[in-house]
């Protein structure tokens, strides 16, 4: 078995996969919601000027990640307005050219009555996605919407509202016939399923723990074990698995941490999760149990250098993270041990890309590592766009693209 295929077999053991499109994007993370390229070998290096198919400016600001299928490239934008207000927006444009194909309101933020955000934040933080000829758009306590691929909007929900802190950012998932995303604010902490259909909600279950802070932003990840169908979700002091047919909880680990970002990796067995601030731990949880199995069921967990914002990458038997100062480490997944770690520079939200034997660190200042994936520590580049990036890269076959402050690059031969 070549490493590629090797790769992949350790990724998508147990992660449901809605559609391994090799030549898509189609959500947070890409076709496996962890982060890798299943296909193709994207450039090593690049500038300014270097391996730039296109560039494009995009209206407003929004740091949710752009996504790509069917050879167009969807993403949110938040476009400030005269008086004020905000108009909450989704784009199309074509990935081979780069040209726009259409762009639509779904909400009007009243810009008077909306909650401050976090300086790193936007009003268009979480990414979309797109199944069965439809996309979904999420803004948080604003709203979620299901467009068709020109841009009709089929439906709205605004029935969620909630009051958050430092603003969106958590991105929904599919499982079946179901939208899923977490609402975790200062007065309200659940997890919900809409209906694709309709958008109606299907269920919604509270978070069973206290949290003396609430606010978190993590994405779900869908899982299955022993057969069996999970949906888990981390919030303030709480990582929990969920029943995606009624939405009552499987298990729980408890900790202390809020403000929790990073999406959940998992892969042989064990389920690796960040816990937030004010210090993060990483926890390695076997999910095949039931209840509250926090002192039964952490295989290992360490505080080293842990990740605030930058969701984890798992490549074969090695772990890998990057703490938002710019520390870079490779764990063995099974036992944590660390293979090596290395100041890399720069501070760090975007999550970790794997493709082609490598690993790609896109830092808030626009500069991307390159890494080989390895037990040990060999930088390939250094690749400078002096744009601020908080967005996750995406990638389709041999390009990526790279979404900063006010453009979206697609790089490439």
């Amino acid at each position: 078995m070549n490493r590629s295929a090797f790769v992949l077999t350790f990724v998508c053991a147990g992660c449901l996969v809605p559609s391994l499109h090799a030549d898509d994007w189609p959500e947070f993370r890409g076709p496996t919601g962890q982060g890798h390229l299943l296909k193709g070998t994207p450039p090593l290096t690049w500038s300014k000027e270097e391996n730039v198919v296109w560039k494009r400016e995009i209206p407003g600001k929004g740091w949710s990640s752009p996504i790509v299928v069917g050879g167009r490239v969807y993403l949110t934008t938040a476009v400030p307005l005269d008086n004020g207000d905000r108009s909450l927006r989704a784009l199309c444009l074509d990935a081979v050219k780069g040209e726009k194909l259409w762009d639509k309101e779904i909400f009007l933020e009243n810009g008077k009555q909306a909650p401050k955000i976090h300086g790193k934040n936007s009003h268009a933080s979480p990414t979309p996605l797109v199944r069965d000829g439809k996309l979904f758009v999420h803004f948080g306590h604003q709203g979620t919407a299901c467009l068709h691929l020109d841009g009709t909007i089929l439906w709205r929900n605004t029935s969620l509202g909630y009051a958050p802190v430092h603003g969106n950012g958590g991105s929904p998932i599919l499982v079946d016939d179901i939208l899923v995303f977490s609402c975790d604010g200062s007065d309200k902490r659940f997890l919900v399923a809409l209906n694709v259909s309709d958008g109606q909600v299907r269920w919604k279950t509270p978070r069973t723990n206290e949290a003396p802070r609430k606010f978190s932003f993590s994405t779900p990840l869908a899982i299955e074990v022993g057969g069996k169908k999970q949906i888990v979700s981390p919030g303030s002091n709480i990582v929990a698995a969920f029943d995606p047919k009624d939405g009552k909880e499987i298990w729980n680990v408890r900790y202390n941490g809020y403000s929790v970002i990073p999406r959940p990796v998992y892969a042989n067995g064990l389920l690796f999760i960040c816990t937030g601030y004010d210090r993060p731990s990483l926890l390695a949880i076997k999910p095949d149990g039931m209840g509250d199995v926090t002192e039964t069921h952490v295989a290992w967990k360490t505080s080293k250098s842990v990740a605030h914002s930058p969701s984890l990458l798992l490549v074969g038997a090695e772990l890998y993270m990057v703490s938002d100062n710019g520390i870079a480490s490779c764990l063995d997944a099974k036992t944590g041990e660390v293979h090596w770690q290395e100041r890399i520079g720069g501070t760090y939200s975007a999550s970790p890309l794997f493709a082609d034997g490598k690993i790609y660190l896109l830092s808030e200042q626009g500069t991307t590592v390159v890494l080989r994936a390895g037990k040990s520590y060999k930088l390939l580049a250094k690749n400078v766009l002096d744009e601020r990036a908080l967005a996750s890269l995406a990638a389709v076959d041999g390009t990526l693209y790279l979404r900063t402050e006010k453009h979206l690059y697609r790089l490439g031969k």
